[in-house]
């Protein structure tokens, strides 16, 4: 009872914290949660049995390993902002960098799609387990109406109207999220006290699969990308700072997150399971798993929608021929058909891929552009960042696979 009662508590606290007109006014604030979004939307709740799964007990190790992987890429595309956008608004670069650049659009409006087929897949599954239901096809159902319901919208009337959900969506997840922490800290508070209770840091068998599964879940920090169109509502620097805002709030809540969690997994990485942190919240407390179901369904659905918008948007912008609406409807075909031919699983290491192919792209782009002005450090960094994106590209794997 005691749980409960604090756990709500704290999460009115920080929503009433984050709707005071302070925060809803705040450019930088605003600017900073669209790319936060993003990266604490799609992967927060199945980041920690994932990773259980992948790595047992290191996966506090492998999550610090994500996130500065992820921050490293962020530096690229921040990079990109600051000296790309400027070259490529003006027409000064080369022909190559703008077929670069205008291949890795075509990419990420094609990951864009496959990330909402996991959205919605995901935001599928959280509801059946809300109704105590397991059941494939019936997830198949609901996100297939899910899509052809966005499809519909974006054809009728434009995605703006669902477009405002986000905001109220985000300062609701992090209110949800601030809570969780505060109860996981709890329980690990009392575990710690009985003196039998300690984290079992078994020996991961096979190192080089299981950082192929870790590559396979590149998606879960994905989403900082987007400060990196915003141009039409901020300016270089305002993006800049705030990405980078937003991509070390969203590690800290991560890593903590993940270090918070690793009792209460316990041996949960012998099975896989999306949705398994909802039924191992309970153990914390008993409104938790209704909190986390009304934070993932809020979660999935407005990361859906933008990315739907921004996917469909791109298309239109590549092809010039197709109008935003038939971007739409061509973005929700397209996941309905990845939705019935792939497992979540699946689609999560595809969407990796197709993410780490977008962001090496970036890394030539940057390549490009620092040929006589970034220094030779600079550009051994983009190499770097560019092999390890490859090799998430060819050896990324299903978890599970």
């Amino acid at each position: 009872m005691f749980e409960n009662t604090l756990l709500l508590a704290v999460a009115i606290v920080v929503v009433a914290i984050l709707f005071r007109p302070r925060f809803l006014q705040s450019r930088d604030w605003r600017a900073t949660v669209t790319p936060l979004a993003s990266i604490i939307g799609s992967g927060f709740l199945v980041a920690a049995p994932l990773l259980s799964h992948a790595v047992n007990s290191w996966a506090l190790l492998a999550m610090s390993g994500i996130v500065l992987v992820a921050y490293g890429i962020g530096e690229v595309i921040r990079y990109n902002i600051r000296y790309a956008e400027p070259m490529l608004n003006e027409g000064q670069g080369s022909r190559l960098l703008f077929a670069i650049e205008r291949f890795s659009g075509l990419v990420l409006s094609i990951a864009y799609v496959i990330s909402v087929a996991f959205y919605l897949r995901l935001l599928a599954s959280f509801v059946l387990r809300a109704v105590e239901i397991e059941s494939e096809f019936f997830a198949n159902i609901i996100t297939t109406v899910i899509l052809v319901f966005i499809a519909l919208m974006g054809l009728w009337r434009g995605l703006g109207g669902l477009e405002s959900l986000e905001k109220t969506a985000v300062n609701i997840k992090l209110a949800i999220i601030a809570a969780l922490l505060v109860g996981l800290a709890w329980f690990d508070i009392n575990w710690l006290a009985q003196a039998e209770n300690e984290i079992n840091y078994r020996p991961v068998e096979d190192w080089p699969y299981a950082l192929g599964l870790l590559a396979g879940i590149l998606l879960i920090i994905q989403g900082f990308e987007t400060s990196r169109y915003l141009g039409s509502e901020y300016d270089a620097e305002t993006r800049i700072r705030t990405m980078r805002y937003a991509q070390i709030l969203s590690a800290v809540i991560y890593l903590l997150f993940i270090g918070l969690a690793l009792p209460l997994l316990g041996d949960f990485h012998e099975s896989r399971d999306e949705t398994a942190i909802i039924e191992l919240s309970a153990l914390v407390a008993s409104v938790l798993p209704a909190m986390l179901i009304v934070a993932a369904v809020m979660s999935q659905f407005s990361a859906a929608v933008a990315d739907t918008a921004g996917s469909g948007g791109l298309l239109s912008e590549f092809s010039r021929r197709l109008t935003p609406g038939v971007g739409y409807l061509l973005v929700a075909t397209v996941a309905i058909i990845l939705v019935w031919s792939a497992s979540i699983f699946e689609i999560i290491t595809i969407a990796s891929r197709a993410f780490a192919l977008y962001y090496l792209l970036q890394c030539l782009v940057a390549l490009i552009v620092s040929r006589g002005r970034g220094s030779l450090m600079q550009r051994v960094f983009f190499v770097l960042i560019s092999i390890l994106l490859l090799l998430v590209v060819v050896f990324a794997i299903p978890d599970g696979g």
